[in-house]
């Protein structure tokens, strides 16, 4: 049986990282979890989030419950099963967040998280 220091549950965006950052540390020994495949040949090109949207070996398949607002009807909620996640789902999509969002964090006093501090990392 093998220990471990950490284990990551869910290897997506944010699962990815925290390994990432534990790991960086050679006296950790961290395990990454994740349900689905590592790699799928569709994530490579945008098309593929369409082929990838009903295929459960890359997607939980989740929906809503049928609502009022949906005239009854069930809306697909794709969340990725894959290294990745939900990231390697998404048809390449980037939205970056308003800038005057961002300034409202500051001026609220969270230093570092102006616009121009993080846009360096977008």
């Amino acid at each position: 049986m093998m220990n471990y220091d950490y284990i990551v549950v869910g290897a997506g965006s944010a699962g990815a990282v925290v390994a990432n950052r534990l790991s960086a540390d050679p006296r950790n020994s961290v395990l990454l979890l994740e349900a689905g495949p590592a790699d799928h040949p569709w994530t490579r090109i945008p098309v593929g989030s369409a082929r990838m949207i009903t295929n459960p070996a890359v997607n939980w398949l989740y929906s809503s419950e049928p609502g009022a607002s949906t005239n009854g009807r069930r809306i697909p909620v794709p969340r990725g099963r894959m290294l990745g996640g939900s990231s390697a789902l998404n048809g390449m999509a980037f939205v970056r967040g308003q800038a005057l969002v961002f300034v409202s964090w500051a001026l609220l006093g969270n230093q570092g998280w102006s616009y121009e501090s993080v846009l360096a990392f977008f």
